[in-house]
């Protein structure tokens, strides 16, 4: 949906892929406005009636010959619009064009070199002195036969077809994903394709991108009231406030302390939106009653669902209180999304349950407002920003719903969560003291469920690891891990381990992700 239904616009279909809003995430960075729609919605007749001037097709967990699994309507390829293919949609536009598909006898995963054959409008600067360049492929099935009238643009080792084009029909296919961060210059690719090839004119803006969302909170909504899960962090408050633009005094605000929220946290919160916001809030101290449900949990997935119905509950209890409530707002962003089930409908990968995802219960009596559920962190930072949200909100590290919960491994006691929330306080405060806070996406301190032998002065201790996470990461959907020098190291190691007892030993995690997820539950 947009501001305006004559909205030029850049139509992405989904098949499935992690990286789909990724693709939607470049084009709005570019300045065009887009839509996704699932394969199995998209139809010629609707895309007649809308002012499309570019096709992309995204990548996909299929293979292209499922045609049990996946829908394509050929006559989209009849229409005279550009469409660009991006793995999977390259090989279903191969395919679909009379091309042919095979299994890889070596399959691509990760960064590849590919080589320039011939020049294209798609890869105008694209390339380096050499004709080279390093894409992120993620694929076991590649296109072996070109249809009529492609020709070859780049190839890889394992991979003859990497880029393929047909210039007049201005139909090309691309193997790797130019979305995604690693591939170097893929941003470069995409502007070639919405402004060379769909000669589409920048039309979006952060303004228009906050007009739209609080357009379609209204609509959602209407008259009815909206009670709106208030944490503090950064999604939940640009959340707020989005619906406070919308919809003024039918939002209610509840912030629920499960006695899990990071040291202080509490007092910052009501004193940031009850006191300076003016906004409708209700504070629920439901420490005791989360810390009993988890007693004795000690599996991560039902942690997370444990509190996720717990929050809703709470929720809907407090609800009955307002007359006409039929909405609850949540501040899920797209990764969340995206690690727990498709957005559109279409074939992903379950990674993991988020407390606002697939932790909520099946019957749930309240209809769920998810305004920023397309976006990703930093673009809801700069959207807080264009709300007149301060400085100080916006920039805090992500925290995840689930609280310390899930920074604990195994089970949760009151003793842990205290000398968590010491230790994550100390390595918090030393970022900032040392303004490094800002150059990280996400810092914190995590108690691992195993003690080990130490020792202070001359006696023994047995006490727990802190294990210590800082990444950097652009989106949430990848990262590294910061590299911190040996001096901090040093310091906060010895100020979590002089000031916290219970704390002997402290790690640095230096996974990034993939392999491993950015929280360890």
């Amino acid at each position: 949906m947009s501001l305006n239904n004559n909205l030029s616009k850049i139509l992405i279909i989904d098949f499935g892929s992690q990286f789909t809003q990724l693709i939607a995430r470049r084009i709005r960075e570019l300045g065009v406005f887009s839509e996704i729609v699932s394969h199995k919605k998209v139809n010629e007749k609707n895309i007649i009636k809308q002012n499309i001037k570019g096709i992309i097709m995204s990548g996909g967990p299929l293979n292209v010959y499922e045609s049990n699994k996946f829908n394509f309507n050929k006559k989209i390829l009849q229409l005279n619009i550009p469409v660009l293919g991006i793995c999977f949609g390259h090989q279903i536009l191969s395919k679909e064009l009379g091309g042919k598909v095979k299994t890889s006898n070596h399959r691509e995963f990760g960064l590849v070199e590919i080589k320039k054959i011939s020049n294209s409008l798609l890869t105008k600067n694209f390339f380096d002195k050499k004709n080279k360049n390093n894409v992120w492929m993620s694929h076991a099935d590649q296109v072996s036969k070109m249809p009529k009238n492609f020709k070859v643009v780049a190839l890889s080792k394992n991979s003859k077809l990497t880029i393929i084009e047909n210039h007049n029909k201005k139909f090309y296919g691309v193997q790797f994903h130019p979305e995604v961060t690693h591939t170097n210059k893929g941003k470069v690719l995409l502007r070639n394709f919405l402004f060379s090839i769909c000669k589409i004119k920048r039309n979006w803006t952060l303004k228009d991108q906050k007009l739209k969302l609080i357009k379609e909170i209204k609509e959602q909504v209407g008259k009815n009231k909206v009670i709106c899960g208030l944490s503090g962090g950064v999604d939940s408050s640009v959340v707020a406030q989005l619906l406070n633009k919308a919809i003024g005094k039918n939002l209610t605000c509840i912030f629920v302390n499960n006695g899990l929220l990071r040291k202080n946290e509490v007092s910052e919160v009501l004193n940031t939106f009850k006191k300076k916001l003016k906004i409708n809030l209700i504070y629920v101290n439901a420490e005791k009653e989360f810390i009993k449900k988890l007693k004795n949990i000690s599996d991560p997935e039902k942690k997370r669902k444990i509190i996720g119905n717990l929050f809703i509950k709470i929720f809907e209890r407090y609800a009955h209180k307002i007359k006409n409530v039929k909405f609850l707002a949540q501040g899920t962003l797209y990764p969340d999304l995206i690690e727990s089930k498709s957005v559109t409908g279409s074939q992903t990968s379950k990674i993991k349950s988020h407390h606002n995802v697939g932790g909520l219960p099946k019957r749930m009596k309240l209809k769920l407002v998810e305004p920023l559920k397309f976006l990703f962190k930093d673009e809801v930072r700069k959207l807080g920003l264009e709300l007149n949200l301060s400085k100080n909100i916006i920039s805090r590290h992500p925290f995840p719903g689930p609280g310390l919960a899930i920074r604990i491994p195994g089970i949760v006691t009151d003793k842990k969560i205290k000398i968590l929330k010491e230790a994550d306080y100390y390595f918090i405060n030393e970022l900032r003291k040392l303004n490094l806070y800002d150059k990280i996406w996400q810092a914190y301190a995590a108690l691992l469920p195993v003690k080990t032998v130490g020792v202070m002065g001359d006696n023994r201790t047995y006490e727990h690891i802190c294990l210590l996470r800082a990444i950097t990461s652009e989106d949430g959907m990848t990262a590294d891990f910061f590299n911190f020098d040996k001096k901090f190291m040093q310091t906060i190691s010895n100020k979590i381990i002089n000031n916290i007892r219970g704390i002997n030993r402290v790690v640095y995690d230096i996974t990034s992700k993939p392999p491993s997820t950015i929280e360890l539950e």
